[in-house]
């Protein structure tokens, strides 16, 4: 029967079914057929309303619709737009300058908005055009966009490591109890936050490094631009100062203990709403359509949440995490063999998986597990948080690939995309190996912090 529920979640997934109906649909007719031939119990779907009440009381889950709408307000108040031609006319007179400006404003853009998708096509649609007429490389413009779009699911504040702390923090409080240990610690998301700010910076590094590389090795895949008009220095203050308070005062707030997420997430939403008005792009239009999105976006998150709160019950009823478990802790190499596989699988379901649908769907099956063979919750996290991000490039599913597409000029190839993407990739994977083997990029920080 839990092969029967597995081929049955591959194949709504394949026949292109909204995911989270999927997720519930297979979940239910699963079980029914397993209570019809007495094979599950049926006191397992009895716990979903609690899971329900339990989501609907999550104060952290509130972050989620406050952070979608930050970033909302900040990509429809055409903050993307400021900023690239500020730093633009900085770096773009010399070799690889544009490629430059694109990576540093899509660190800033990931931290403020958090949001793949509104960073992806908003860069786009602003420098794609520009440094294709001056001569850059296909592969390298539209692996740069792709790549600098995806920081938002590692640069703090994340939406994705939202998620990440609150089923990391359930599978946590789980494993502990399992072990007997009835006053269990818990892990936040700002210890998440903590941990990936290290991480998410030396991937910047990294992306830029990559940069520089080809504009010094091949100069004519990265040409300087001559043409870019000057801009003053109070004019690249006024456009880089503002988003940075804010991402400031959002992240200062979390990591300084001063406010929880929600708390400052709800701040980010209203200086992100004062932000647009500042600067004359703030109407009731304005604020329907940053609302509009934002339920969507909520909804969607939400509703994959309850489909796999039930596919977890049921997952459950059939003595699923038994056998994940013994599979795990049967693996060659003890704990590390447990995570490299954990890792692969994380990887591999990100070419036909969103982030959201594995986090839900795989934390918590594999985290008690991983987390009671003393696995460090804040090192797990962060490492979880760059597999996942990978998942945004890889094709051929990459969603922001799809993004990057849809806004493209007609003469980008697909292959472009799909091949300027691959060193990224590698850069994604080589930090990922790097806090693999230095966990201290992830643990320094939070332990600094919170001891």
């Amino acid at each position: 029967m839990l092969l029967v529920l597995l081929l049955g979640l591959f194949a709504g997934l394949a026949s292109g079914y909204p995911v989270a109906f999927v997720l519930g649909g297979v979940a239910l007719l699963s079980a029914a057929a397993g209570i019809v031939l007495g094979l599950f119990d049926p006191s397992f779907l009895q716990a979903f309303p609690n899971r329900m009440f339990g989501v609907m009381t999550n104060e952290t889950l509130v972050a989620v619709p406050l952070f979608v709408f930050m970033g909302v307000m900040l990509e429809r108040s055409r903050i993307a737009e400021s900023l690239l031609e500020a730093v633009a006319s900085l770096f773009g007179r010399k070799r690889g300058g544009l490629v430059v400006a694109v990576l540093l404003v899509g660190a800033v853009l990931a931290a403020s908005t958090g949001i793949v998708g509104a960073t992806v096509v908003a860069m786009g649609l602003i420098s794609l055009p520009t440094m294709l007429r001056h001569g850059y490389c296909p592969r390298l413009a539209s692996g740069a966009i792709c790549a600098s779009g995806t920081l938002g699911q590692i640069i703090p504040p994340s939406i994705v490591l939202v998620l990440l702390g609150d089923q990391l923090g359930n599978a946590y409080q789980q494993a502990q109890l399992q072990q007997g240990v009835f006053a269990p610690e818990t892990v936040s998301v700002g210890d998440l936050f903590a941990g990936a700010l290290l991480p998410g910076l030396g991937l910047v590094g990294l992306y830029l490094a990559y940069a520089l590389w080809v504009a010094w090795r091949q100069p004519e895949r990265a040409p300087a631009l001559r043409d870019l008009a000057p801009r003053s220095w109070w004019q690249l203050v006024k456009a880089i100062v503002p988003p940075l308070a804010l991402i400031g005062l959002v992240l200062g707030a979390i990591l300084g203990g001063f406010a929880t997420p929600t708390e400052a997430a709800a701040v980010g939403a209203v200086g992100a709403t004062a932000f647009a008005a500042r600067y004359g792009r703030l109407g009731f239009a304005r604020l329907v359509e940053v609302a509009r999105e934002t339920v969507k976006v909520t909804a969607m998150v939400f509703a994959i949440l309850v489909g796999a709160a039930l596919f977890s019950l049921v997952f459950r009823g059939y003595g699923g995490d038994e056998l994940v478990h013994a599979a795990l802790t049967g693996l060659p190499g003890g704990t590390w063999g447990a995570i490299v596989a954990v890792m692969l699988l994380m990887f591999v379901l990100g070419f036909v998986l969103d982030f959201i649908e594995i986090v839900f769907v795989v934390v918590p099956i594999v985290g008690p597990v991983l987390l009671a063979l003393g696995v460090d919750p804040v090192w797990l996290g962060v490492m979880m948080a760059i597999n996942l991000q990978t998942s945004f490039l890889t094709p051929p599913f990459g969603f922001a690939l799809f993004y990057l597409r849809g806004v493209a000029p007609p003469g980008l190839r697909t292959s472009d995309v799909y091949r300027g993407v691959l060193p990224f990739i590698g850069l994604q994977l080589l930090m990922l190996a790097a806090v693999a083997t230095f966990p201290w990029l992830a643990t320094a920080l939070p332990d600094y912090l919170y001891g």
